[in-house]
């Protein structure tokens, strides 16, 4: 186990660098489809690696960012400076969560508002603790026409063509 350990940490490291260098270039130019197809991938294989050697809460996180990616690939670009920050926020907390590994800890839990922050579509209004289910109002995209915002305790069973992963 400590043998792949030592090259999930190495490959993860890796991957990081090209997730920094990736934002760095979606800082330039927020259309970049390589910058957004490397992240897409990176997050993707930081995922994978995790969920195999058992470590839920770097694949549960790497694995919303991939999520969130396939959302910025539908759109063709960042949507915004907003989204770009979240993206770097989730890069660090990746990195802070893969550092407890190399230290030999258990990762700790996973922020659920950043969990949260990467599952909403951009431009869609967080629901607060008790309302879900509730009347959305007349200001919902729904409301005005357009897509429905789904209430946090839902979730699509898939995400970019692969299943998304339950949480207990």
């Amino acid at each position: 186990m400590a043998k792949y350990r030592r090259i999930f940490l190495e490959e993860s490291q890796d991957h990081f660098e090209e997730i920094s260098r990736a934002l760095l270039d979606l800082e330039k130019e927020m259309g970049s489809a390589s910058a957004i197809d490397t992240i897409f991938r990176m997050a993707h294989s930081i995922k994978s690696m995790a969920a195999s050697l058992g470590y839920d809460a770097v694949a549960d996180l790497s694995h919303r960012m991939e999520d969130r990616m396939e959302g910025v690939r539908t759109a063709g670009r960042v949507r915004d400076s907003e989204e770009l920050a979240l993206l770097f926020r989730s890069l660090e907390a990746l990195e802070a969560l893969v550092g407890s590994v190399a230290a030999e800890q258990d990762p700790p839990p996973v922020d659920e508002a950043l969990l949260a922050l990467l599952a909403q579509e951009p431009g869609d209004v967080a629901v607060p603790a008790g309302q879900v289910g509730a009347d959305p109002g007349p200001a919902s995209p729904s409301a005005r026409g357009g897509a429905p915002v789904m209430p946090a305790t839902e979730a699509p069973d898939r995400v970019g063509g692969e299943p998304k992963k339950v949480l207990s």
